[in-house]
This record gives structure tokens, sequence and C-alpha cells, in this order.
């Protein structure tokens, strides 16, 4: 991500020295492409009944550690900040939209240097144990590997979200998807977010593209292939004064976080929740909140 600009005060937590690693043994959800080669797709709304989503491909679970990198954060395809919001309530679309979503984008605009940035759309995520997440207001944690956007569904998200006169000029320049997530009421102990080094991650071979079936539209989002090489870590106990940003567009879009593409730069975060062991069993149920924002720049 581009840094702050000067005279900012939002700046990336940097590390005074480097701690002796930490890791957690859990077990994660990969992505299993159909056995009959065909494309892998995933049906957005669930069966009211089961809970359960339709779809064709099959989940595969892996153990793996995880580092904790609580003081030590690294920039990878995703960055920590601390900063709390205005809004401590997110209970109100509405005032999530009039409230929230404004300081959102000087935000983005104060860590990133953006001249322009559109949050499209938010998610609202609480744990709870039995219930059916069957529409928006019931969304749980996801515990599956998965990246936010492919290709074309970062080219679509363009065209569906920005004035039609806007569309060919950004396309022609630099642009971002960003995740802006971060814990609300409590610090995220239960089922923190587990972050992937995107230098450990093999664009060609780890991601396979699903399409999301919306009742009136279809997306995209790519499934994740296990692979023993990636490197996996999470900040614990992230409190509603933290915040990550999490990167989205894959490298052939060629307008992804830098013009530099040659493997070098972090295009990408995959990302899932999981369940850490270690925690308490009197640990509050997981609540979170997720922006998803076109950020572009001035050429």
């Amino acid at each position: 991500m581009s840094r702050s600009p000067r005279g900012s005060s939002m700046i990336p937590r940097i590390p005074q020295q480097r701690k002796p690693a930490q890791f957690t043994a859990t077990k994660l959800t990969y992505f299993f492409p159909p056995a009959d080669g065909s494309r892998a797709l995933s049906h957005i709304s669930a069966d009211p009944a089961t809970g359960e989503r339709l779809k064709n491909w099959n989940e595969d679970i892996r153990a793996v550690q995880i580092e904790g990198i609580r003081g030590k954060e690294d920039i990878s395809g995703f960055q920590y900040y601390r900063h709390p919001a205005k809004l401590t309530k997110f209970t109100n679309d509405k005032e999530i939209e009039e409230g929230y979503y404004p300081e959102s984008v000087e935000l983005l605009k104060k860590l990133t240097g953006a001249s322009r940035v559109v949050i499209f759309d938010h998610t609202i995520r609480r744990r709870r144990p039995g219930v059916i997440d069957d529409n928006p207001q019931k969304r749980q944690p996801v515990a599956l590997v998965r990246a936010d956007q492919t290709a074309a569904s970062c080219v679509a998200r363009v065209h569906r979200h920005l004035p039609a006169t806007d569309v060919p000029a950004l396309l022609r320049g630099r642009f971002q998807i960003i995740n802006l997530w971060r814990p609300i009421s409590h610090p995220a102990v239960d089922w923190p977010l587990a972050v992937c080094d995107f230098r450990t991650l093999n664009t060609k071979e780890d991601l396979v593209p699903v399409a999301l079936i919306y009742p009136d539209r279809e997306g995209e989002t790519y499934g994740v292939k296990y692979n023993p090489n990636q490197k996996w870590m999470y900040e614990s106990a992230m409190d509603p004064k933290d915040l990550v940003l999490l990167k989205c567009c894959p490298p052939e879009t060629r307008i992804s976080f830098d013009s530099v593409q040659d493997g070098s730069v972090a295009i990408m975060t995959p990302h899932t929740g999981f369940e850490d062991p270690r925690t308490p069993k009197d640990a509050p149920l997981k609540e979170s909140i997720e922006l998803r924002a076109l950020v572009s720049y001035e050429n």
C-alpha cells in the first residue's frame, strides 16, 4: 500500500525489536476444486432450513501453524494500524453509512495517499453458534480460506459502483480494492482473523475462481488451495481501536496495488477466521465489521 502522506499522524505500527516467533497450531478449511473439472460455484443465499449454501466444490481441512505477530507486523498484502472509530455502535445500517463510511473514507485517504475512495458495501459479522446465516443481518465469521476478488470481479466492481463517465479513466490508471476490517464491541479473542503472506502464495497454482451466485447477479472470488509453503499470521486480541487493511485485486488485472507487476509486490490477501485453541471459554463471541472500497490515485 502507498505510504501515508507527509504530515499524516496515521502510520503503520513498526516494531522496535524483533520478538521470538509464537505459533498457534490449528486447522484451516481450504478450497478443493470440483472433481469433474467443472466451473466452481457457490450460492450466496443459504438454505433457511439448514443454513447450508449450495456449492459444487469440496472443503479440504489442513493442520497449519499460524504465527502471532502482535508487535512485529509485516507488509505482505496487509497492514495493521491503530485508530479508533468515532462510531462505536454498529447496529444500524443507516448510521454506519452516514457516520462510519465518511470517517473511513478520510482514514483510507490518509493511510494510502489516495485521491478518491468509494465505499461500496459493508458486512457486520457476529458469531452466534446455532443461528442460521441466511440473510445479511445474520452473517457469521467465515471459516474458509479465500481471496475477495478476481480480475473479472475487480473490473465489474468499477462498472457497478462508479458513474459510467468515470470508468474509462479509472481503468487506465491505478486503483485498488481494499477491505478495511476491525473488531467491534470487544476484542476479537474468539475466532480471530488469519492472513496469508502474499510472498508465500503461488498465484498460478493456489487460486481458483469461484462464481458467487446471487439472486439477481453473479460475482466471483478466489478459492484458495492448500500449499504447505503458505505462511499464515494473525494479530491476537485485536480490539475496536485496531484495524487491518487487506488487499483484494489480483495481479493479472494490471490495476492492482502498484505498477510493478513482476511478483515482487503484494497484490491480494487470502484470509480466514479460525478457531484458536487457546481462546478462553468465557471469551465474548467475535463481532466485526468489514468495509470494501474502491481506492484510486491521481496520475
